[in-house]
Parts: C-alpha cells; structure tokens; sequence
C-alpha cells in the first residue's frame, strides 16, 4: 500500500454511471481537487488499497456490491477506515440513511447533487479528517495502546500498538472481525463510567479494554492492555511494597519509556512520574531507572 503525500485533495469517486463520474470529476478538478473513479464496488477497493484517498464519494445503489457493502469492507481495513465517505443516493427515506451511517459513512447526499452543497459538506469533513489525523499521529508517536469504537463495537480507528496487539491475541479472524465488535458492542450499550474495564477474551491471550469517554456522539475512546501488564505490575508491587502506581511506572521504565511517555500513558504529568522514579529508587535501593530497570528484569526472570 503506498504511503501518499498530495498537495491537493484526492477524490475516490464510486458510481456505476459513467455521466455522474464525468459530471463529477469535472466539479472536483474546478475546485483544484485530483479525482479517482470506479465504477463498481470491487474496483473501488483495489483502488483504494493501492491510492488511500483523502475522502470518497460513494453511490448508494450499484450492482454486484452496493455502497453499503463496500463502506463496511473500508471500515475493516485498518489503513482505510478513518477516511470519511459521504453517501449519494437516490433514496432520501430514513431506513437508507441509517443504513448508510451505520455502514460506516459520515454523511450522505441525495440525487440530484446540488454542486455548492457537496463541495461544502466535503470541505468540513476533509477538514475534521485532519484534525482527527494529527490527533492520532500524536498517539501513535507517544506508543498509545488507544483505539476508538463506534456504538456498534466497530473499531473506526487505532493506533499501530493496538493493531499489533490485537493480531497478536487472534488467531482466528472471526474474532477480530465480528466476536470483538459484539463483546466491545454490549459492553458499551451498559453505559460503562470513565475508568471501567472489560476483559475481552481472545483467543490467544487475555486482553482488557479500559473507557475512556467520548469523542463525539457515536465515537468512544477506549485503550487496550495485555493482562499480563498488570501481572507483571502486580508482581513488582508486592515484592518491593510499592503502591499501584509505583508499580506501573516500574513497568513501563522496564519497557524503556521516558517519564514524558509514562505520564502521557498513565495520564498524569511527568513531573508525577519522576516523584514516583524517586520513591522507587529508594525501595529498590538503586540510584537511578537503568539499575530499576536491571533489577525489575532480573525479578521478573526468576
């Protein structure tokens, strides 16, 4: 899959008309956008794969696979779900606009296409597009274990550490794909507070899922740990009497991250992370993290 860095917006038109993807392309390209088009559902995919597109306009209605099919299978693709898609359709009643957002699409239009109204609904979500973006690139740069959820269980986006762990505790892609959603999907319908976790049961290993809250009306914000963090956490704690938190912050200098990335992964300042460094150093009887750490390993190896 290439990496693709364009000045200007790139455009994945699906309609099974080739007079709507003429009309359109030449709307976009006005308004200084670069356009790809395909004209059915499987051709939409490979193109997809291959380009990553910054937004795609998708026809509801197309034969062999509808829009609604192929929104689903983008929403599965870890390096495809977060592009917003807007739905065109001939079908303005209320089960096919459900249909559409519950697919995964962020928004939709009716036919005939009003040029100006498309053009401003794409402007608003190419934007929020890359506010989401830079906030995920944070994550992912800081080693987050975060990931968000839509209401249904339906992961919308994650970063690298989560989709390393998650194919990690799967070895079977049922799991992954439709047992994880319905676990993630009950939970949530329970209303969880801030803080709560829920043990998801993969099949290779055990993981927990803790709340974080919510980033909009249909997005939760959730992270992802291995249970065997908070055994190794506990195993610290009582051999050394240290309390919780000293003990998850000797995890993760056992893993080599600085005080910045330990607060902004247990959610509190570094300067915190550094009054608990020196209260472990006084109970490991060690004078800085590179011994701490020495000695966490050799415990944790016995």
């Amino acid at each position: 899959m290439y990496n693709n860095y364009h000045e200007k917006d790139l455009v994945l038109i699906v309609d099974d008309s080739p007079e709507t993807l003429s009309v359109l392309n030449d709307i976009f390209e006005k308004e200084g956008m670069e356009t790809l088009v395909a004209l059915e559902g499987k051709q939409a995919l490979s193109i997809a794969q291959k380009m990553i597109p910054d937004i795609i306009i998708l026809d509801a209605m197309m034969p062999s696979m509808n829009g609604f099919d192929v929104c689903k299978q983008l929403k599965q693709d870890p390096e495809l779900r977060s592009i917003p898609i807007i739905f065109m359709t001939g079908l303005s009643d209320t089960e096919s606009v459900v249909k559409g957002f519950n697919a995964g699409g962020i928004d939709y239009i009716t036919k005939p296409i009003v040029n100006s109204e498309l053009v401003a609904r794409m402007r608003v979500h190419l934007a929020n597009s890359r506010i989401a973006l830079s906030a995920q690139s944070a994550l992912d740069l800081a080693g987050q274990y975060i990931f968000a959820v839509e209401k249904q269980g339906n992961i919308l986006w994650s970063t690298p550490q989560v989709n390393q762990l998650l194919e990690k505790a799967n070895d079977q892609q049922s799991w992954l794909n439709h047992i994880l959603a319905d676990e993630i999907h009950t939970w949530l319908s329970h209303k969880p507070a801030i803080g709560m976790n829920l043990t998801l049961n993969a099949p290779a290993q055990l993981l927990k899922v803790s709340f974080l809250g919510k980033a909009g009306s249909n997005e939760y914000l959730l992270r992802l740990k291995h249970e065997d963090n908070d055994n190794e956490s506990a195993n610290l704690k009582s051999h050394w009497n240290l309390t919780k938190r000293e003990a998850e912050v000797l995890f993760w200098i056992l893993k080599g991250k600085t005080n910045r990335e330990i607060g902004q992964i247990l959610g509190t300042s570094p300067r915190t992370i550094n009054k608990h460094s020196e209260q472990i150093y006084k109970k490991l009887e060690v004078e800085n993290r590179t011994s701490a750490a020495a000695k966490a390993l050799e415990h944790l190896q016995q």
